[in-house]
């Protein structure tokens, strides 16, 4: 009886994937998982970008003096690519590409022991997090 539900929600995410593909359109999606950097920090840079157009996005992350700013940067490289293959025979020059949406979500913590005080034991917990960009082009008709 649980194999049949377990098929039945896999599909049932299958499909809900689907329908958020069908939503965002010609948008393109890059994806940066379990970067280890506190999701804290990421999104100071991140929020430097949101709405920007992307050479100017390019530009503000490149002289950005952030760690966070150079994986924010690949990550934006490799969504305009996946718009370059999406949409072949257009130019990223010409389309007017722009950061639609970015968001910044908490990844898994590692969780480590300090010695303290006492023979205790303070916990450091290790933070990273999980990027979702989203470019799309303003003008559509191109």
């Amino acid at each position: 009886m649980e194999a049949t539900t377990k098929i039945k929600k896999s599909v049932l995410i299958r499909q809900q994937k689907e329908a958020a593909k069908a939503v965002v359109g010609g948008a393109s999606i890059a994806k940066l998982q379990n970067c280890p950097t506190s999701p804290r920090k990421m999104r100071l840079v991140v929020d430097l970008i949101r709405g920007m157009n992307v050479e100017q996005a390019l530009y503000t992350l490149k002289f950005t003096n952030k760690e966070a700013a150079i994986r924010v940067e690949k990550l934006l490289l490799s969504a305009i690519k996946n718009w370059e293959a999406k949409n072949e025979g257009k130019r990223v020059e010409d389309s007017g590409l722009f950061v639609k949406e970015v968001s910044v979500g908490g990844g898994r913590q590692l969780k480590r022991l300090r010695p303290a005080p006492q023979g205790r034991g303070y916990r450091i917990r290790k933070r990273s997090n999980h990027v979702t960009l989203i470019v799309d082009s303003k003008n559509e008709n191109n």
